[in-house]
């Protein structure tokens, strides 16, 4: 039992460490219209309690705040909750940032409104405690809100090419399972009342080609820069092309940039009364 409980220890530090490398607020500049359109959605009134699970630089939280709610976000990354800080005191807005746990939230229950979580939440490695994790901390007739990459989508791919390399750790379900409509209605049946799932585009463009936007992940984005760096010379090399292949196969963009159309799966659980 302690060397299950060390293992497990082992693995949320290098997650920890994993999401802490490169300097992913470098990628979150691309994806803040998509996360500024899925807080409009949301129908946030000021004054509203809202939790940001797995916030990282605060692409949600942001948007948020400007909208008038009273913003809680909580991430492992501390370097990434910095940069969050520093954005919502530029803008002088109502928002705190706190490291935590997805599994084991810090707050007291029904202590929000709504509780989100964009491409954050769906990584931690035991879903059914953040589910009711998700769930507990949020008020009755209040808001679960997710954003969760689908499995058969482009992101779904991109992480396909890093497992030829480096095999996900066993015994801990995808995070894409979460972008499954029925796991996600059967992990947050536990408690709501209402699950509701919509699948919406997600366009990742790039100023630059397809080699330029692998060799941008490899630098910013903590997953591929840490599979890179478990790699010797020559596995490098065949993980760049097989990433670049990737984005080539499906570039829409004729003009030396990159445009390439994804999904993901948004989820909306209303808290039983």
């Amino acid at each position: 039992m302690a060397d299950a409980q060390t293992g497990f220890d082992q693995l949320k530090q290098g997650m920890r460490k994993t999401w802490m490398a490169g300097d992913f607020g470098q990628l979150a500049r691309y994806s803040a219209g998509h996360a500024e359109e899925f807080v409009a959605r949301l129908d946030l009134q000021p004054g509203m309690n809202v939790l940001d699970v797995a916030c990282g630089t605060g692409n949600l939280s942001i948007p948020a705040a400007r909208a008038g709610a009273r913003v809680t976000g909580l991430d492992i990354a501390a370097n990434l909750l910095e940069q969050a800080r520093q954005r919502a005191a530029e803008e002088k807005l109502d928002a705190r940032f706190e490291e935590g746990d997805a599994e084991q939230l810090p707050y007291p229950d029904a202590s929000f409104d709504l509780v989100m979580s964009m491409f954050g939440a769906m990584f931690a490695p035991r879903p059914d405690r953040v589910a009711a994790e998700l769930v507990r901390v949020c008020r009755p007739g209040g808001t679960i809100a997710m954003a969760n990459w689908t499995p058969s989508g482009f992101a779904a791919k991109q992480f396909a090419a890093g497992a030829r390399f480096v095999p996900p750790p066993q015994g801990v379900p995808s995070p894409l399972a979460w972008g499954d409509e029925s796991v996600a209605r059967q992990r947050l049946a536990q408690g709501t009342s209402q699950v509701r799932t919509t699948l919406r585009p997600f366009d990742m463009k790039f100023p630059f080609s397809p080699k330029d936007v692998v060799n941008f992940f490899r630098t910013y984005f903590g997953p591929v820069h840490m599979t890179f760096a478990r790699l010797d010379p020559q596995q490098q090399t065949e993980y760049a092309a097989a990433l670049e292949s990737v984005w080539v196969a499906h570039n829409e963009a004729s003009d030396g940039t990159t445009l390439v159309h994804a999904d993901y799966l948004e989820v909306i659980a209303t808290r039983a009364v």
